[in-house]
């Protein structure tokens, strides 16, 4: 086995989870193929400069997760079948979103100081008066996979309190599109987890993460919410049909239709 050196295993997140997202990211990345033996506990130990026993609660971390399998006097080796843990794809329209989302149940999260106003720029829209604050962690299977701070219209908030309560926030204004909700947009950039994230999302600090910000206004451009979520890499995908040319082609024939 060729020896490494880790890096990086700074911060407050515990050292166990920072060796195991090095482990992991090994495993996603094809560098540990499928079952090949990976290092000792002396080799990792030695490498990340780390106990004996944070070393073994990495590895077995890792054996939770199915990604690893200990073999008795023969050592521990990458699962001959990893799933792709890239389940959540960040979807491109509305109703595709809201599918994908429906189920799922915020675990909210205290703020002892909440920003009263979203960050906005011009063109994202005007502000409302007043604002609530919403943040939560999202998990699937009992693993957290996307960390979301969200500003909400007060009035709308106080209205729908106890479904935004239950529901994720989007699903709910989903409910009132057409009345409250006219327009929405999302984008996505690619960032690393801060500390407070990396705690939350149990990974690396500066471990990389895809954030989405979503604007959702009604009339007259007011932003009735901002959402910014940060989701694990490691969690998602984003997938586009570049020459998906069905939509285009009704079109066409429609129009020809109304020219006939």
């Amino acid at each position: 086995m060729q020896k490494r050196h880790a890096d990086g295993l700074t911060g407050h997140i515990p050292a166990y989870i920072q060796v195991a997202s090095a482990l992991r990211r090994r495993i996603e990345t094809g560098e540990w193929l499928p079952g090949e033996k990976i290092s000792t506990l002396e080799e990792l130990e030695e490498e990340f400069k780390r106990a004996r026993v944070t070393v073994r609660q990495a590895v077995g971390l890792l054996e939770k997760e199915g990604l690893l399998t200990r073999q008795q006097g023969r050592g521990t080796f990458v699962a001959e079948h990893v799933n792709d843990k890239r389940w959540l794809t960040l979807e491109t329209s509305w109703d595709a979103m809201i599918r994908s989302i429906k189920g799922n149940v915020p675990r909210f999260i205290n703020v002892k100081e909440p920003p009263p106003f979203p960050r906005l720029s011009p063109e994202e829209g005007h502000l409302a008066n007043e604002y609530g604050f919403l943040r939560s962690l999202q998990l699937r299977d009992g693993m957290p996979y996307a960390v979301v701070s969200v500003h909400i219209k007060r009035s709308v908030l106080e209205k729908y309190r106890d479904e935004f309560m239950k529901h994720t926030a989007l699903a709910v204004l989903d409910q009132l599109r057409g009345t409250v909700v006219k327009k929405a947009h999302q984008t996505m950039t690619i960032g690393t987890a801060d500390p407070e994230v990396a705690q939350l999302l149990g990974v690396s600090l500066s471990a990389p993460t895809a954030e989405c910000r979503c604007i959702v206004t009604s009339d007259n451009d007011e932003v009735i919410y901002v959402g910014e979520i940060t989701y694990r890499s490691d969690c998602i995908r984003l997938h586009m049909d570049l020459l998906d040319t069905t939509e285009p082609l009704e079109d066409e024939a429609l129009a020809e239709n109304g020219k006939a």
